[in-house]
């Protein structure tokens, strides 16, 4: 569709430059002549093409506003062009006297169709947020007939068979475990930042990704009833019931189409009614309809799009719903997930705090990575990248074990070094250190050098270098700022604690998520969502705006009316000024497009007859002035989001 408006422009721009060349009216209003036999026939055969090639997409919106009894922007842009038309073809037969408006025609259609090639192609895309939450499922599972295995299509699946989930692999079905243990990262689907153990009797989510041991599971759930399709129903429920806020450019043509219409058809019967000659009164309210054209209208908001979507987009903002965007001038809540979003989605290197003055803080976190090196948990991969982050040289290991759900073991240098969890201290009757449980957002690990503590290190999602200072921002614009995490109530109490929060909400599913949003909404709250993952994508469904964090998953980007490719909290508040500043922008362009016709349809109606009388070619003046303006103005936006 973007495709075919781009078409048709380049179409009708080509056939433009020679109606408007030779018509009459235009070449009165710059000063030149130019004629020749037959003049009249050549402008009718290429307007008419004009006219049917590229007023087709605005004659089938006219019709489509009327037959919803919502005129707007097409209805205003129908009316002009088939007025402007069919009044020029009727002077071209000899039907009418007077002189033909095919030059304002074709340079209304062609700006229009420029305007709405422009204002799609900055909104394109639509969103397929349930098609890739779908693609999350892998397609076939493994699965036991008797002791043998067969891979299997997971739609076939059934209540009760058992399969078999290998290490790395995704989980395919709704399920209990019945056989082994691993760790299962369920963070884009829960919100759990802490990758969840699992053993015999624990429930295992289709679409979370296992760690490095098998699974074995039995099928819970099918179909509707798994935890994703729920997902996808939440979703599309949010979609299809979230209220499509009226374009402010269509909110201006439909009062524009009463108004020229209106007073068109009066100025017709006022000036018959006077005895003037229907040539006469045709010619002033053809002259009206045409004055009111909205050439300016028609790129007044358009242009705005257009440059606020590229200098946003060079900003990290990634425009996909426009309505949203100028929306979010009025938002008066806002509501953040916490993995991925406010903090940074990995578990990073806290503090490292050796227990006696044998080894430093580096040699200590030297030799935990040493061992965390051949362990594929989230928890070993932030030691690791702390200790190449510091560039430390990690020492060779040997006889490396896994101590079941409790840690791990090698030889380092001759001697035994063990990093295992508090449960595996508390069941060798070890003292925790004080200090090893301060902070309730942390996830520590001990480290033993042949069964004697030596330190810990203390693990957590860290919060992003900007989330207090966003926070800040926004509150001081009034903004409410509240926390809605999968994680548990001790991490979701210390983030919001720690950023100044309004509120929080802790240990919510996807549907619980969603409630929160339709609370504040009922609260009269103007609600905005921030989230990166698959159980984030119903509450940006449902917000009034939806923002979702670049880094996440694509399904929250494609739910989401607004991406921030940076992952930046302090992108949000960006967002607000940004919104704020092209809204203003775009009311002054209405203002602009529409001011002129306060006085120049008045004048093209004769309200000064005789004494003046604005003519055709005056009054296309004032709209080329006006369109000039308003092209002006919306470039003056680059400078003010520069700053």
């Amino acid at each position: 569709m973007i495709a075919d408006f781009l078409r048709r422009f380049w179409v009708c721009l080509a056939l433009t430059v020679p109606v408007v060349f030779i018509s009459p009216m235009f070449q009165h209003a710059v000063g030149y002549s130019f004629d020749f036999p037959g003049r009249n026939w050549v402008s009718f055969l290429l307007a008419t093409i004009i006219f049917i090639y590229g007023g087709k997409p605005f004659l089938a919106g006219l019709w489509d506003e009327l037959r919803r009894r919502s005129p707007g922007m097409m209805t205003l842009i129908g009316v002009a062009i088939s007025v402007a038309y069919f009044y020029s073809t009727a002077v071209v037969f000899g039907l009418v006297e007077g002189m033909d408006f095919y030059w304002e025609l074709a340079t209304l259609i062609v700006i229009m169709l420029l305007g709405h090639w422009l204002e799609m192609r900055s909104v394109a895309g639509a969103s397929k947020a349930l098609e890739m939450i779908v693609k999350m499922l892998p397609a076939e599972a493994h699965m036991y007939h008797g002791e043998m295995l067969h891979d299997m299509r997971v739609d076939e699946l059934k209540i009760g068979d058992r399969v078999l989930v290998k290490p790395g692999e995704k989980i395919p079905v709704d399920g209990t475990v019945t056989e082994g243990e691993s760790y299962v990262d369920e963070s884009m689907l829960t919100g759990e930042s802490v990758p969840v153990q699992k053993s015999s009797g624990s429930k295992i989510i289709a679409g979370s990704i296992n760690s490095e041991g098998s699974l074995k599971a039995i099928v819970d759930k099918t179909g509707k009833e798994s935890y994703l399709n729920k997902v996808i129903a939440l979703v599309e429920e949010a979609q299809n019931a979230k209220s499509q806020t009226q374009l402010l450019a269509n909110r201006a043509a439909r009062w524009l189409t009463f108004l020229s219409i209106g007073v068109g058809a009066g100025t017709l019967a006022v000036w018959l009614a006077k005895g003037q000659s229907l040539a006469f009164a045709l010619e002033r309210m053809v002259t009206v309809m045409v004055t009111a054209c909205p050439h300016a209208l028609g790129v007044a908001i358009p242009l705005v799009v257009a440059i606020s979507t590229a200098m946003s987009a060079k900003r990290g903002l990634l425009i996909r719903n426009r309505t949203a965007f100028e929306n979010a001038r009025k938002i008066t809540a806002m509501v953040f997930d916490k993995t991925g979003t406010l903090t940074e989605g990995k578990f990073g290197v806290s503090r490292v705090e050796p227990l006696d003055d044998v080894l430093s803080a580096d040699e200590l976190l030297a030799l935990t990575a040493a061992l965390e090196q051949h362990s594929e948990h989230p928890i070993a991969k932030g030691i690791v990248r702390a200790a190449n982050d510091k560039k430390l040289g990690l020492l060779q290991v040997s006889n490396f074990t896994s101590i079941t759900g409790k840690g791990i073991q090698g030889e380092v240098s001759g001697k035994t070094i063990s990093v295992v969890s508090p449960g595996f201290l508390k069941e060798k009757n070890l003292t925790l250190p004080p200090d090893s449980e301060g902070n309730e957002a942390e996830t520590v690990v001990f480290i033993l050098e042949n069964e004697k503590l030596k330190g810990f290190i203390a693990l957590a999602d860290r919060v992003r270098p900007d989330a207090k200072a966003a926070v800040e921002d926004l509150k001081k614009q009034g903004i409410k700022v509240f926390l809605a995490t999968g994680d548990n109530e001790r991490v979701g109490k210390a983030v919001a604690e720690a950023l100044g929060l309004d509120g929080y909400f802790a240990g919510v599913l996807p549907h619980q998520k969603v409630e929160i949003i339709k609370n504040l909404q009922a609260k009269g709250e103007f609600v905005a969502m921030t989230g990166d993952g698959v159980n984030d994508a119903p509450a940006l469904a449902q917000a009034d705006v939806g923002i979702a964090v670049g880094s996440g998953t694509d399904i929250a980007a494609e739910t989401a009316d607004i991406i921030l490719t940076d992952s930046r909290p302090s992108d949000v508040t960006q967002l607000v000024n940004f919104g704020k500043a092209t809204y203003r922008k775009m009311v002054q362009n209405l203002i602009w497009a529409t001011g002129y016709n306060v006085f120049a349809i008045p004048l093209a109606a004769g309200v000064l007859y005789p004494a003046f009388t604005l003519s055709p070619a005056l009054g296309a003046v004032l709209m080329s002035l006006s369109t000039v303006i308003v092209a002006i103005n919306a470039q003056s936006l680059k400078k003010h989001l520069r700053k």
